[in-house]
């Protein structure tokens, strides 16, 4: 898919998700556009079935299908899975540092924190499917850095039942943090606080 391509999708299927995760998406990328979703079993959607913005707003509507083998009800729990809540809380931060690239963005994506979370309900093996909606809140694009950040309110829906919020969601997408040359040792290859 060439890059302004992307840029106009206002959806995407899990084979393009996929191939986003492994930087072969987009064929024409400009420079600096390093950013990837995590890949399978961490990619926890399956497909955007609405991204759309008007100005430094919008809204964003995915999907992902429980799987009776998937990787986190094998260990979590023993004799009692469930699929964990943090999950979908990363599930709504993939999906905003998606939107920040889909905006122009250029770099790499990372989670930034999130206000409050409220679970009232679980995510079990014969669940089918999840929905996440996020209504992104601001976007903004950081002309002296070329960072980018989002903040977006979500909802994690299993099977038409709302069993989570998620408020206040950030998420910012920064150049020239990548790790590249993993696992070999680097300057990126120690964390710690980002410089400014």
């Amino acid at each position: 898919m060439k890059y302004q391509e992307f840029l106009k999708r206002d959806h995407f299927n899990f084979e393009e998700l996929l191939a986003f995760s492994y930087g072969r998406l987009i064929t024409d990328p400009p420079e600096h556009f390093d950013a990837k979703l995590p890949a399978p079993p961490f990619l926890m959607v399956d497909r955007i079935l609405l991204i759309e913005s008007d100005g430094k707003q919008g809204k964003i509507i995915a999907e992902q299908d429980i799987r009776l083998d998937a990787w986190y009800f094998q260990c979590h729990f023993s004799g009692d899975p469930v699929q964990p809540g943090c999950l979908g809380v990363d599930a709504i931060w993939q999906l905003l540092g998606f939107f920040c690239v889909w905006k122009g963005s250029l770099g790499t994506g990372r989670a930034l924190g999130c206000g409050e979370v409220a679970f009232n309900g679980q995510i079990r093996p014969f669940n089918k499917c999840v929905r996440f909606e996020v209504d992104v809140r601001r976007y903004s694009l950081l002309k002296e850095s070329g960072a980018s950040i989002v903040i977006g309110d979500g909802r994690i829906y299993i099977d038409n039942e709302l069993i989570a919020t998620v408020g206040q969601a950030r998420t910012g997408v920064f150049k020239d943090i990548a790790y590249k040359d993993y696992p070999l040792r680097s300057k990126y290859s120690i964390g710690g606080i980002m410089e400014k």
